[in-house]
């Protein structure tokens, strides 16, 4: 993706507050509470701060967490994994590369058939765009990653 993605104090200023505590704040919302932890319409989820594109809805699975999970970025280099030792616990956190947005963890006990990753992500720090309007909002090379209807 050539596209220039980048966090701006405009889309910081649009957040909601949830939104703002998630993404910039490290925060995580609550489970079974969130937009999109049963959603299963087709299409991918962006960084609600860059719009980096981040996951698609084909690589989204019920983890039984109440937040959306996900074996695997639509594109790797979107994605870092720092260490968070929060909490007393060793996890990896994953942000957003060009938002710097928190959006979750990653775990490895996800379906071992697709790499055994499970990324939790806070639908706070995800905007979702329906299949049929990827190409309007910028988004069309990445239709490949979904059959024709």
């Amino acid at each position: 993706m050539t596209k220039n993605y980048q966090k701006t104090d405009a889309a910081i200023q649009n957040l909601t507050p949830e939104q703002f505590r998630v993404t910039q704040k490290n925060g995580t919302e609550r489970p079974f509470q969130n937009e999109f932890w049963d959603r299963d319409d087709i299409g991918i989820y962006v960084d609600i701060v860059s719009g980096e594109p981040l996951f698609a809805s084909s690589d989204k699975f019920d983890a039984g967490c109440g937040w959306p999970s996900f074996t695997r970025p639509i594109i790797a280099e979107h994605v870092a994994e720092l260490t968070d030792a929060t909490f007393g616990m060793s996890r990896t956190e994953v942000r957003s590369k060009d938002g710097d947005s928190h959006l979750g963890h990653v775990f490895n006990d996800g379906p071992v058939d697709q790499g055994g990753l499970r990324y939790c992500i806070n639908s706070a720090s995800l905007r979702f765009i329906p299949r049929a309007q990827m190409e309007a909002e910028g988004y069309g090379e990445l239709l490949s990653l979904f059959p024709a209807e």
